[in-house]
C-alpha cells in the first residue's frame, strides 16, 4: 500500500505544482471540472498507447489520432453521449480543445474522421491494453487486493438481436435407428458424459473460454431486486471490482449469456494483475466449477447459494462471512456510476468491440478517479 501511496503522491505532485500553473500562464479558463478531467488524464495518459501521424505521410496531413484518443475519454469523463454535440464543443471551448491537444477550431477533425478513428481503437483493443497496464503498474507486484466482487450489467444496445434458428435434422436412410427408451440392459458399456462449460474453464486458458462465448446483440432477461423478470437487446458487461471500486478486469459478451459463464475466465485474467484473497459473488455464480477455481487460485469463495431441488431453503452463511459479502455492494456502485456518470446507459455505436470500447473507455476514468481518491 505505501509504494501505491508513494505513486499517488508523486501524481499530484507532478499536476499541482507543474501541470496546473502551466496551464493557467497559457491563458486557459480552468474550472473545477477541467481540473478534476487534467488530473485523470494524467493518469491514463493514453496517448503514449497510439503512435503519431508519420512524417513522411503522402498526401493530406492525417489526423493526431493520440489527440483523439484523449477526446474519447473526455468525452466519457463529461458523460457526452453525442459524438458530434461533443464535437461542436471542443470547436466552441478553447480550454477543453487545448487540453484534448487542439490549439485551433479548424485543428479538431470532422466526425467522421472521429468515427474512423473510435472503430480503430475498438479494433486494436486500446482500451484493454491501457487498463491491463495501469492495473499492473498500480495495483500490481506486492499489492494485494483483500476483496474481489464480481457482477454483471445490462447494456441495452441500439441494433436488431440476432436470431437463432435451430437447424433442422435431415432424416435418411443411413441414420441409424433410435435405441428404445429405459434403462440399458446390464453389461452395456454406458457414454462418457461431455464436460459442462464450466469444468472446461477449469484447464483453458482465459482467452479460450472467452472465445466460446457468444458477443453479438441479442435478448437477455435477469431478475431484478423485486423479484421480477426483465429483458432488454444489447449485451451484457461483466466487471471485477476491488474494495476500493477500482476495476481489476472486464469482459462484454451478448446479453444472453448467464454471469456463471464469464466468472472462471475473468478471475484468470485478473490474477494474472492482482492478487486477491476473497471472490465475493451473488447467488448467480453458485456453481461448484467456480468455488474449486477460486479454491485452486488461493482464494476464499464467499457465494451466496441458491435453493436447491429438494431443500426448503437456501443454505444461510456462516455469521463471518455473512458480513464480509456485505461488501460486495462495490460492484454494484461500480455499474451504477458506469451507466449514470459515464456513458454507460445510452450507447450509439453498434459492434461488440465498438460497444466494449465504449464501456471501457468510462472504464479507464473510473478506475483513475478511484485511484486519486485514495491519494492526500
Amino acid at each position: 500500500m505505501s509504494q501505491l501511496n508513494n505513486k499517488i503522491a508523486d501524481i499530484w505532485n507532478r499536476v499541482q505544482r507543474g501541470l496546473f500553473p502551466a496551464l493557467e500562464e497559457a491563458g486557459l479558463e480552468m474550472t473545477e471540472k477541467l481540473y478534476q478531467l487534467v488530473t485523470l488524464l494524467e493518469v491514463i495518459r493514453i496517448e503514449q498507447y497510439v503512435s503519431g501521424p508519420s512524417p513522411y505521410q503522402v498526401g493530406a496531413k492525417p489526423a493526431d489520432r493520440r489527440c483523439l484518443a484523449r477526446a474519447f475519454v473526455a468525452q466519457a469523463f463529461y458523460n457526452a453521449t453525442d459524438r458530434q454535440a461533443f464535437r461542436d464543443r471542443l470547436r466552441g471551448d478553447h480550454s477543453l480543445r487545448k487540453i484534448c491537444g487542439w490549439r485551433l477550431r479548424r485543428d479538431v477533425p470532422s466526425n467522421s474522421t472521429f468515427c474512423r478513428a473510435f472503430q480503430y481503437f475498438a479494433e486494436t483493443g486500446l482500451t484493454d491494453t491501457v487498463h491491463e497496464t495501469l492495473t499492473r503498474d498500480f495495483l500490481g507486484g506486492d499489492a494485494v487486493a483483500l476483496n474481489a466482487s464480481t457482477d454483471s450489467t445490462a447494456i441495452a444496445g441500439r441494433e436488431k438481436p440476432v436470431t437463432r434458428a435451430k437447424p433442422k435434422a435431415e432424416v435418411t436412410d443411413a441414420m441409424p435407428p433410435k435405441g428404445k427408451k429405459g434403462r440399458p440392459k446390464k453389461g452395456t458399456p454406458s457414454t462418457p458424459k461431455e464436460p459442462t462449460r464450466l469444468e472446461r474453464q477449469l484447464t483453458q486458458e482465459p482467452e479460450i473460454a472467452l472465445l466460446e462465448l457468444p458477443t453479438r446483440c441479442d435478448v437477455g432477461g435477469k431478475t431484478n431486486s423485486k423479484g421480477n423478470k426483465e429483458y432488454w437487446v444489447g449485451y451484457k458487461f461483466h466487471v471485477r471490482v476491488d474494495e476500493r471500486c477500482i476495476p481489476l478486469a472486464a469482459v462484454t459478451t451478448a446479453a444472453s449469456v448467464h454471469d456463471s459463464q464469464v466468472a472462471i475466465p475473468l478471475m484468470k485474467i485478473s490474477d494474472r494483475r492482482v492478487r486477491s484473497l476473497y471472490e465475493l459473488m451473488d447467488r448467480g455464480y453458485d456453481a461448484e466449477p467456480i468455488r474449486r477455481a477460486a479454491e485452486e487460485a488461493g482464494h476464499v469463495p464467499i457465494i451466496d447459494r441458491v435453493k436447491r431441488r429438494g431443500q426448503e431453503r437456501a443454505p444461510e452463511m456462516e455469521p463471518d462471512r455473512a458480513e464480509h459479502y456485505k461488501g460486495r455492494t462495490v460492484v454494484e456502485r461500480f455499474n451504477a456510476r458506469l451507466k449514470d456518470e459515464f456513458g454507460g446507459k445510452m450507447i450509439r455505436v453498434r459492434g461488440h468491440r465498438k460497444v466494449h470500447a465504449h464501456l471501457m473507455f468510462g472504464l479507464l476514468v473510473i478506475f483513475a478517479d478511484q485511484l486519486m481518491r485514495l491519494g492526500p
